[in-house]
């Protein structure tokens, strides 16, 4: 049975994946840069890539990773025989990958 269920959420998770992926990101309005964030340099014309259906392997791959990781983590937030300290540092590991402040509310973007 639980072969079934990861056959289902793999499969929805293929579904979902690039149409996430075609979302902007949402703005902020206020036009003021947040500490921390990286300023990405425009790309030349030529290397531009907004029309493409589905995002680059790499990019999925890492997405993939990210959603494991993020499960995992959410087993140990929801565990509360998981110290408090060692759940604090995978999420500060996790965050150091992801490149923004990760917590057990946060893992639910995944």
């Amino acid at each position: 049975m639980s072969f079934m269920r990861a056959l289902l959420f793999m499969s929805l998770f293929f579904v979902l994946l690039p149409a996430a992926a075609q979302q902007p990101a949402a703005a902020s309005g206020d036009g003021v840069q947040k500490p921390g964030a990286e300023v990405k340099p425009e790309p030349p014309e030529w290397r531009k890539t907004e029309g493409y259906r589905f995002p680059a392997v790499a990019k999925t791959v890492e997405d993939m990773q990210n959603l494991a990781y993020a499960m995992q983590l959410r087993e140990f937030c929801a565990n509360p025989r998981v110290a408090d300290d060692f759940v604090r540092e995978r999420l500060d590991r996790f965050g150091a990958m992801t490149g923004r402040e990760e917590s057990c509310q946060t893992l639910l973007d995944y």
